[in-house]
């Protein structure tokens, strides 16, 4: 099915492209950049990030146990540019509703933008930014997060590069996409110890494959808008090895924006930017204006200094 907002597809040789009007749903911008680069997660593989070009290059799984490499960088004014190789018509389908689904299109930002229309701190974000990049599935979405725990940045990039590498389907040129729950489930448990190194979150990780390839755990529906944020957050907390923590970032990544993430990272930082240490209940106070945004507009505050803000 076509999209009123994806234009042109093109299908030249074994080249294919496809623009992506940069426009939310009620019409409010969209910062490409800023949405490709929102938070740390996005950056783990099968993603690899182009600063220079300022775009993003991932490896996508799909249907018949295939992968497809794609890129997603800017095009004309206003749109984003979708590219692949060697992808007939069906798959191109597939991949343009993936790009659209990672960058969050569909999604309605403009309360957010009129709660900061009179915070100087947030006003800036009015032009654009505030999606976070979410992976093709929710179930790639929870391992990476549950791969962030209590580690340092370091182990999590080996956990992920390891469970792409190891168990991803590969697509033409070379690249692989993350592992389906299937192949994570039929990975033994020396596998977890000895190539990922994922320590106490191995048998976590094991779990919620089997689950999810089983069919006793749909993690797909958590993007259901039609659940209250409660029970979502119940739904994750239910999980083995996913936490206060792994909750409110996982919220995050499913457009549920109420709960701020406050950790070893972002308490020190708030500090830095305010010039003095802060308590959660104080923190939470600056941004309760927000309401359910609340979350998107702390992290918002954090990490503007992310992105050089210069003309692409």
């Amino acid at each position: 099915m076509s999209h009123p907002m994806a234009r042109s597809t093109k299908t030249m040789g074994k080249s294919w492209s496809a623009e992506l009007e940069l426009v939310g749903a009620s019409g409010e911008p969209v910062d490409l950049w800023r949405t490709l680069s929102s938070h740390g997660v996005a950056d783990l593989p099968p993603n690899a990030f182009d600063e220079e070009t300022r775009s993003l290059t991932t490896t996508l799984a799909l249907p018949r146990g295939r992968a497809r490499t794609i890129r997603i960088g800017s095009g004309r004014p206003g749109f984003a540019l979708v590219e692949a190789e060697a992808v007939g018509a069906r798959d191109a389908a597939v991949l343009t509703e993936a790009a659209r689904q990672m960058l969050r299109l569909d999604a309605d930002l403009s309360p957010f933008y009129e709660a900061a229309r009179d915070d100087p701190d947030l006003d800036w974000a009015r032009e654009g930014a505030g999606r976070m990049l979410r992976s093709p599935t929710v179930f790639e979405d929870v391992v990476k997060t549950i791969c962030t725990t209590n580690c340092a940045w370091s182990a999590t990039v080996r956990m992920v590069t390891a469970l792409v590498s190891e168990l991803g389907l590969e697509a033409p040129d070379g690249r692989r996409a993350f592992p389906t729950p299937q192949a994570m489930a039929g990975a033994g448990e020396a596998f977890y110890k000895d190539v990922v190194r994922a320590g106490y979150r191995g048998p976590y990780l094991r779990s919620i494959a089997g689950d999810v390839a089983g069919g006793s755990l749909d993690l797909e529906a958590l993007n259901d808008p039609g659940l209250p944020d409660e029970e979502v957050a119940e739904r994750l907390l239910a999980m083995p090895g996913c936490g206060p923590y792994a909750t409110a970032h996982m919220m995050m990544l499913l457009g549920r924006y109420s709960r701020l993430i406050l950790d070893s990272w972002t308490r020190p930082k708030y500090a830095r930017l305010r010039g003095r240490k802060a308590s959660d209940k104080t923190i939470e106070r600056r941004f309760r204006r927000y309401r359910d945004y609340a979350g998107l507009a702390f992290w918002l505050y954090l990490t503007r200094d992310w992105v050089e803000e210069r003309p692409i």
